[in-house]
């Protein structure tokens, strides 16, 4: 099995990548997040491989850290959800996304990964929910969502009103637990909505 490719980048197209070593050039499968990640042809680069054999094929799936290669295979232990269908989830989500989306139930931002639909995002949201907190981008067991020493009350109505802004739920719930690690239990309502419009600022804005 490959687990790792040392080489030059040939090409890099939509979904996909060429890497050349020692001559011989791999098709590499990789998400939009690694592609962009990756240097720019001809340059020298590091792809980390996952090998999936088939009766017809043997596919490589590359990525550019060990956080979203870890996600990548938990996310393929789930039924339905085949390589590309995970690269696809892994495109439209961070590794830290994923973690908040699990851990608040965020049916509708699984399902803008293409191939997710909503009874695969239900799937997904039920057999990852007890292993989403000991990933990479979790910062440790527990931390998915907003598991600070904050009032149940006054992250649950700041959740809301950023929700109702226009914001992703998944979106929301890690930067309210950004803003709780930094102001602690003595933080209000307004304090949370504030900072975490601060939070959300330098991403996408509210729709």
């Amino acid at each position: 099995m490959i687990a790792r490719l040392a080489g030059r980048i040939e090409a890099i197209e939509a979904d996909r990548c060429i890497v050349d070593v020692a001559g011989v050039g791999y098709l590499v499968q990789a998400s939009t997040r690694s592609l962009a990640a990756f240097p720019l042809p001809p340059a020298q680069a590091v792809v980390l491989v996952e090998t999936q054999v088939r009766e017809d094929a043997i596919i490589l799936f590359g990525f550019a850290d060990a956080a979203e290669r870890d996600w990548f295979r938990l996310l393929t232990t789930v039924q339905g959800v085949g390589g590309r269908v995970a690269l696809a989830i892994l495109s439209a989500l961070s590794p830290r996304e994923l973690i908040a989306a699990i851990a608040s139930g965020d049916r509708a931002s699984l399902t803008r990964a293409n191939g997710v639909g909503a009874r695969l995002a239900v799937r997904l949201l039920t057999e990852l929910r007890d292993k989403a907190g000991a990933m990479p981008g979790s910062g440790g067991p527990g931390s998915a969502g907003i598991a600070m020493p904050l009032p149940a009350s006054a992250a649950a109505d700041a959740l809301s009103a950023l929700v109702n802004l226009g914001y992703r739920r998944a979106e929301v719930v890690a930067a309210l637990a950004r803003v709780a690690e930094r102001l602690g239990a003595q933080a209000g309502l307004d304090a949370l909505i504030r900072e975490g419009l601060r939070e959300l600022a330098p991403g996408e804005a509210a729709r």
